[in-house]
């Protein structure tokens, strides 16, 4: 692993010295996880498209004045997650606005309606719905969580996850992305990932990177990052995530990231962490995805066979067998995973209720019947 004060000098990286970043990375990643990329057959659930924050790039969250702001009903929740498992996806990715109940009433109208107080509460009745009536294991991603919030949720979902964004405070001022948003701020977001650990609970986050902060301030978060799992060990995988500039938004006309960046970013953020945490990066925001193979990721994250990306609707998940085409094109075998990786697996493990530690076992069991091969929690 890298030090922050090395790893902050690859800033302006590029030809021979980019090269070269991403060819230890490649080599970190190979000696670890092998010539092999995995993937996680989804679908997604935007349990709700209201919330209290208000970030400059996201056209996620629809106001309460707008008719398109809603929450899903059990019978919706239900529906798309047996068409999922119809396809056979193992994974239900409950994505939602943070508390939008604080501050809107028609989150709470619709709340009162379904028989919630809370979106959290909600959020964990329909995990139990689509635990109890699918095969499918929850992953949650519901914001900046007490401890408290997470003990509760723990029972019900197999990962949980929340994207650190960035550390920097510098994006709470007036005029920058996180500008006016609570749940937000790098002390809420650092103690959530720091309490999950504390809970046992395998846990996803990661860098959204264009969006106003830093080179050293991605470096930062990355480090910050690895200083919680280093304490706790619950890390599975971090994102790198390429800003989008989408019309409509605050940040309509800020520039993009390009190829070369997410590749110094991706490389820095393999050589920072341990090898054991999975390096993901979205193929659905970059045209030349392939390409981040040769940075060093190993895996994809969760792509959908039936539901859009409800946070880059503009940006279609590619064909699975097309992923599986560019991992060979490059020398690398493709395969599926679950939610929650093999180490977090085990039947004595604290990272999972005896509940979903039984789907799980059955998830391993079916899928080495249907797959022929199924090792560790991947599908190989």
């Amino acid at each position: 692993m890298i030090s922050a004060f090395e790893a902050k000098k690859y800033e302006f990286a590029t030809g021979p010295d980019l090269y070269a970043i991403c060819q230890a990375a490649s080599q970190t990643r190979d000696d670890h996880w092998g010539k092999h990329i995995t993937y996680s057959k989804k679908v997604f659930l935007p349990l709700t498209n209201m919330c209290r924050d208000s970030c400059g790039y996201c056209t996620f969250v629809q106001s309460p004045e707008s008719p398109t702001s809603n929450y899903m009903t059990p019978q919706q929740v239900l529906s798309v997650a047996k068409e999922g498992e119809a396809l056979e996806c193992k994974e239900a990715l409950f994505s939602l606005g943070e508390r939008p109940e604080e501050q809107h009433q028609k989150a709470r109208d619709i709340l009162a309606s379904l028989g919630f107080n809370s979106t959290l509460d909600y959020l964990h009745d329909q995990c139990e719905n689509v635990l109890n009536n699918t095969s499918l294991l929850p992953h949650v991603n519901a914001g900046a969580l007490s401890y408290e919030e997470l003990k509760k949720l723990k029972p019900v979902a197999a990962s949980m996850g929340m994207m650190l964004e960035n550390v920097t405070n510098n994006l709470l001022k007036k005029g920058e992305a996180h500008y006016g948003c609570p749940d937000k701020t790098p002390k809420r977001r650092l103690d959530t990932i720091e309490q999950a650990g504390r809970l046992n609970i395998a846990f996803t986050t990661g860098i959204l990177i264009g969006i106003g902060e830093t080179w050293a301030d991605r470096v930062d978060s990355l480090i910050a990052i690895r200083d919680r799992h280093l304490a706790h060990g619950h890390i599975q995988e971090v994102i790198v995530q390429n800003f989008r500039a989408k019309p409509g938004t605050a940040m309509a006309g800020y520039h993009e990231p390009n190829l070369d960046d997410m590749k110094r970013t991706i490389a820095v953020a393999r050589l920072i962490l341990p090898p054991e945490i999975s390096v993901q990066a979205p193929p659905n925001l970059e045209a030349e995805y392939g390409s981040y193979i040769s940075a060093g990721i190993n895996d994809w994250g969760g792509i959908s066979p039936l539901t859009k990306d409800f946070i880059n609707p503009e940006r279609a998940w590619p064909q699975i067998k097309s992923v599986e085409t560019a991992c060979a094109g490059l020398g690398y075998s493709f395969g599926e995973r679950l939610t929650i990786y093999s180490r977090f697996q085990d039947s004595k493990s604290t990272y999972l209720a005896p509940n979903i530690n039984e789907k799980v076992a059955s998830l391993i069991r079916s899928s080495a019947s249907i797959n022929n091969i199924f090792s560790g929690g991947v599908i190989v």
